[in-house]
């Protein structure tokens, strides 16, 4: 009964807040999502594998317009819930009423302000971005593992890692530093050091990476079943096999979203609406044949404070000894 009122408590609130002007949103990002289908083909093709038709009970975490839950409840899922805060939340009760979707219940909340939820045999959750923890998945996991996911329960997607590789191209490079090259005796180098501090979500091909990503390498991996730290650090080597000059690195992930079905944002993966991340150095790195160039990347992410990455890079001589070492900081390149 409890658990009931609270459901009403919540669709009240959202008819509070969500007014006929309120509701008047940008539909846009939501449209990129329904048409990756890389994306929802995995996202498909996870459900189908562990959903028993008449039986399974599905928590859509971060539903958005309802898509992953439909999907669901046409493979047979005996009931949907659907949580989503945002007020797209809105479009999602008229999708599920326009497909007479009646087993779907959406709660207009965030999962973690739900109280006593109903359990779920599988929790899926979409709520992955270019840098995969930026809207605050572990979070919203931990807490969906520890209060919304049955005993023996499945959790979608079940693991991800990031990866790591030298950028030898210059375009991006160039692109960045323009600060530079704007001529008539002006200095805007304190411009271009906040530039060189951010981190940008580029396409990244393999023709643009050391040895075209083959030696990519995996800083970080994650476990979503069990609970996660929403700090993350790690970091990666490379002994050169020739000389290379070193503009930055990019990272993408790969998640396992059930045993079997993978959804990966490599360049040269098949293309998803998600694409690469591109971090900087703060001036190029010419190696040499034998040198090591090594990576650590640490971030942290939280609902409250969003997302806060560092980088530091050193090119090692053959000798062990350091000759260049660089430290970039998402905070420095944020204006005062």
């Amino acid at each position: 009964m409890i658990r009931y009122l609270l459901f009403a408590i919540c669709y009240l609130l959202f008819a509070i807040r969500y007014s006929p002007l309120a509701r008047q949103m940008r539909i846009e990002y939501h449209r990129t999502l329904i048409a990756d289908r890389v994306r929802n083909d995995a996202f498909e093709a996870a459900l189908a594998r562990v959903i028993r038709k008449g039986e399974t009970v599905v928590a859509d975490i971060g539903a958005g317009t309802g898509l992953l839950a439909l999907m669901a409840a046409r493979l047979g899922a005996r009931e949907v819930h659907l949580y989503e805060a945002a007020e797209v939340a809105g479009v999602a009760r008229e999708v599920l009423k326009r497909n007479r979707a009646h087993n779907c219940h959406l709660v207009p909340c965030h999962s973690t302000e739900m109280r006593d939820p109903p359990p779920a045999d599988v929790v899926v959750s979409e709520t992955l971005g270019n840098y995969p923890f930026e809207e605050n998945i572990i979070e919203t996991l931990n807490d969906a593992v520890r209060r919304h996911l049955a005993p023996r329960g499945i959790v979608i997607p079940g693991k991800l890692a990031q990866l790591v590789a030298p950028v030898v191209s210059d375009r991006f490079h160039v692109e960045l530093t323009a600060w530079e090259r704007v001529g008539r005796g002006i200095d805007l180098a304190p411009a271009q050091l906040m530039s060189l501090n951010n981190v940008y979500v580029r396409t990244v091909e393999p023709a643009d990476l050391l040895d075209h990503g083959r030696p990519a390498r995996r800083w970080d991996e994650i476990d979503f079943s069990v609970a996660n730290r929403t700090t993350r650090k790690g970091d990666a080597r490379w002994v050169l096999d020739a000389g290379a000059t070193i503009y930055g690195f990019a990272a993408w992930w790969t998640a396992e979203l059930v045993p079997g079905v993978t959804l990966s944002t490599a360049p040269g993966a098949p293309r998803t609406h998600w694409e690469q991340l591109y971090f900087p150095l703060l001036r190029p790195m010419a190696g040499r044949a034998g040198e090591t160039v090594a990576i650590a990347l640490r971030s942290r992410s939280s609902m409250r404070a969003g997302t806060d990455m560092t980088w530091s890079v050193t090119r090692t001589g053959r000798d062990g000894h350091v000759q260049d070492r660089q430290s970039m900081d998402l905070a420095k390149g944020y204006l005062p």
